[in-house]
């Protein structure tokens, strides 16, 4: 399958996204809505991006206790999305959970070290070694548990290809146009073209298109860029 563009749809309220989903639509597959929207809109603003055409990814990285991440995802089986993410961090256990509770069809994916941490960051909350390292020790936790696929930085899609079953899909945050400079907070970070050689399925753009001059223009970019691998 060749890798998939997902626009991140980052955005104050909903009447901003309108007039850029307008410009997407038809050419961009698939829209992340995470906490920002989805907790000013609700299910109700999935459903309405839903009905535009698109499949969506909903990015609300669930970590709680077992039991109660496993009636979070039960909570959202009746709404059109495609993925759903958990912090792989949550362990084992409630990987296993949420998996048991979630609908036929829908991409169970484990986050697994957020792009914006680097080894300084995980220092600091007590976690050893390296972001590649964790980032491992994570997927392989929760692929074993269940999860369909994983969230990780372009950095460690290469190893990740190596040691997980091919099945699983890769989700890839932390992507940059070819030129830029630094991308705010994001830390591990890559162009389009390179993670989809490495072996990323979905590319998760935000601020790149967000605050293009052209959004529409920067996402037909990214997506000649995917479509040149």
């Amino acid at each position: 399958m060749p890798c998939q563009l997902i626009l991140a749809l980052d955005l104050p309220d909903r009447e901003t996204a309108a007039p850029l989903l307008r410009r997407v639509r038809g050419s961009v597959p698939w829209v992340k809505i995470g906490l920002q929207m989805f907790t000013a809109y609700g299910q109700d603003y999935v459903r309405a991006v839903a009905g535009d055409g698109f499949k969506i990814f909903l990015d609300l990285k669930l970590h709680d206790i077992p039991n109660t991440v496993a009636k979070a995802v039960e909570s959202l089986s009746d709404l059109p999305i495609g993925m759903l993410t958990i912090h792989a961090s949550g362990g084992r256990e409630m990987v296993a959970a949420a998996k048991a509770s979630a609908p036929p069809g829908l991409l169970l994916l484990a986050v697994t070290v957020l792009t914006s941490m680097d080894a300084a960051g995980l220092g600091e909350i007590g976690v050893a070694g390296s972001p590649a390292d964790q980032v491992l020790r994570l997927a392989q936790l929760s692929v074993a548990a269940g999860a369909g696929g994983l969230v990780c930085s372009p950095l460690e899609v290469a190893a990740l290809r190596s040691r997980i079953p091919p099945s699983v899909r890769l989700v890839v945050p932390g992507i940059r146009a070819a030129g830029s400079g630094a991308n705010d907070d994001q830390k591990r970070v890559l162009g389009p073209a390179e993670a989809a050689r490495l072996g990323a399925d979905y590319i998760v753009v935000g601020r790149p298109i967000l605050q293009a001059s052209d959004p529409a223009a920067a996402a037909a970019s990214m997506l000649a860029a995917l479509a040149a691998v």
